[in-house]
């Protein structure tokens, strides 16, 4: 009889299981479900109650969903005997959090909250809360906070922005939430009847510490006096490291997915944190590159290091025993989905028909024939913010556009920029004294030969490329081998279960040194242009207040 274990891995606009061998790491079965309502940033699903600008909402009932289709899917798909299944796992976009009752019941399942924005699940990119994250880290600032050490500065991204937010906005919806929680911890918590906290959400995203706890009650209380108690009494839970055993799958939900009740479930983990292991990355001083929609730089140390752009420092936030680093971009794949459905001419899109393929390989095919330097341009990868100067106003800019730009030349403008941040973040690692020995590439971008060439001349480093496409479902699968154990057939050691379920590809990324030299020229162009924007002229906020009047 075979080991198997399923990772659950739910991103912005789906959710994904993969099966997987826990002997050889064999994805033996891979099922997607679409969200129906995907992400909700302009009205609520009752077609009239508008949002107001860069919300972006989700609905809890898509997660369900979720797990009612992908999972008997893989089951079906491989012939996998449902008492084969060792072990769930669950990763989640991050921070994507949920007010709901004391039973885990969302707000916006009540009739009386259908139509309230903010009794709706609030995804990682609600950028709304900005506000709130300009009072949090003014207060977290005068009062010298001591977590600020480990982060900097607070994103509107984060847990207690969005629960300001909810106080500002809808005291009532705040007044009723008697837990308020991350998505993901929801989930576990759906699937097995316990509720538990991951040390990984709390950590980056709620500012919680091993020692030292979440904030203090009397910081909570200078932010604003309703938020004294929210850790009481709307958070009390135990907090546990990912891959921790958070209990077994309910009878309801092993009847909903076909598995055995009482099936190990693990603590979740953050998507981006999770494609770590699931990159066989286990050791300190090696990034992965988390590569997608945005792109997390997870970095590990031996000791708690201070890092320019690193926005979250945590003990046992990815692999236990050491200190995980989280730094990012907020938008890459974005980007270019951006350029793509808005700024190529139809004799592209026709070219494209024609020859059946889609526009991003044309227009790679296309930029790939340009040298370094060649188009004249230069961007800022400043399209959904900057996540290392965690600055939600900061926007998007091409320099050095001419009547003869072509649309290629654009296109690979921006991969240089996205790859220029990159540098950046590995840059002040460096620093900062901490060694970046080897870089790791996960996700759906490491499909883009051209990029992934441009990021390995810029940085100056060979990427390793993660085996699997679904390097972060496979880190869930990993986590549930875990919970499951050595004594189910899985593992004590994550170590042990990474070296067995994870690997990289034979084919790596190296540095062209002519290239490099190349970039390296530009890429000081492109940091003066960060320090122009971003310190002396104000001009992209001052846009971005006029466009919001």
């Amino acid at each position: 009889m075979g080991k198997y274990s399923i990772g659950l891995d739910f991103g912005t606009e789906s959710g994904r299981a993969i099966l997987v061998d826990v002997e050889t790491g064999e994805e033996v079965a891979t099922a997607v479900y679409k969200y129906k309502n995907g992400v909700i940033d302009e009205v609520l699903p009752d077609g009239k109650t508008k949002l107001k600008r860069e919300s972006a909402l989700q609905d809890p009932d898509d997660y369900i969903e979720t797990l009612k289709a992908v999972i008997p899917a893989v089951l079906r798909e491989s012939g996998v005997r449902p008492d084969e299944v060792i072990g769930v796992g669950v990763d989640f976009t991050s921070c994507t959090i949920l007010p709901t009752l004391r039973d885990g019941t969302p707000l916006c399942k009540l009739d009386r909250f259908r139509s309230e924005p903010h009794a709706w699940v609030k995804l990682w990119k609600h950028h709304a809360s900005q506000p709130e994250a300009d009072i949090i880290n003014r207060v977290a600032e005068e009062r010298g906070e001591r977590f600020m050490r480990r982060y900097s500065r607070i994103s509107s991204e984060w847990f207690f922005p969005k629960v300001l937010e909810i106080i500002h906005d809808s005291p009532e919806v705040y007044e009723a939430a008697e837990r308020i929680l991350e998505a993901g911890d929801w989930v576990v918590w759906m699937l097995t009847g316990n509720e538990v906290r991951s040390a990984c959400n709390a950590g980056y995203k709620a500012m919680w510490d091993p020692v030292e706890g979440y904030p203090s009650k009397e910081f909570l209380r200078a932010v604003h006096p309703m938020l004294e108690n929210v850790v009481e009494e709307k958070m009390d839970a135990p907090v546990l490291p990912p891959g921790r055993r958070a209990g077994g799958l309910t009878e309801r939900m092993a009847e909903l997915t076909g598995l055995r009740p009482g099936t190990p479930v693990a603590v979740c983990m953050i998507d981006a944190h999770a494609g770590v292991p699931g990159s066989s990355v286990v050791e300190p001083y090696k990034m992965v590159m988390v590569m997608g929609t945005s792109t997390c730089h997870m970095m590990m140390t031996e000791e708690e290091v201070k890092v320019e752009g690193v926005r979250g420092v945590v003990r046992d936030g990815i692999i236990e025993g050491y200190y995980g680093h989280e730094a990012g971009q907020a938008a890459v794949g974005d980007i270019f989905a951006w350029f793509v459905e808005n700024c190529v001419p139809a004799e592209y899109k026709e070219e494209a028909e024609r020859r059946g393929v889609d526009l991003h390989t044309l227009l790679a095919e296309k930029a790939s024939k340009l040298r370094p330097g060649q188009s004249g341009l230069l961007a800022l990868d400043w399209w959904n913010g900057c996540r290392f100067l965690e600055d939600a106003d900061l926007s998007g800019l091409i320099l050095g556009m001419t009547l003869n730009t072509k649309p290629e030349e654009i296109y690979r403008a921006l991969i240089e920029a996205t790859a220029f941040g990159t540098r950046m973040i590995i840059d002040s690692f460096r620093s900062a004294g901490v060694p970046v020995e080897e870089l790791f590439a996960c996700g759906g971008l490491t499909k883009n030969d051209l990029l992934m060439r441009i990021y390995a001349d810029v940085t100056g480093m060979e990427i390793k490329v993660a085996r699997t496409e679904n390097a972060s479902a496979l880190g869930a699968a990993i986590l549930g081998a875990l919970a499951a154990g050595k004594e189910n057939g899985g593992y004590d050691d994550v170590r042990e279960a990474a070296s067995k379920m994870a690997g990289v590809r034979e084919q790596s990324y190296k540095p062209d040194p002519e290239n490099h030299r190349i970039y390296s020229q530009i890429y000081e162009e492109y940091l003066k242009l960060h320090k122009y924007f971003s310190e002396l002229n104000e001009c992209m906020k001052r846009l971005k207040e006029m466009r919001g009047r």
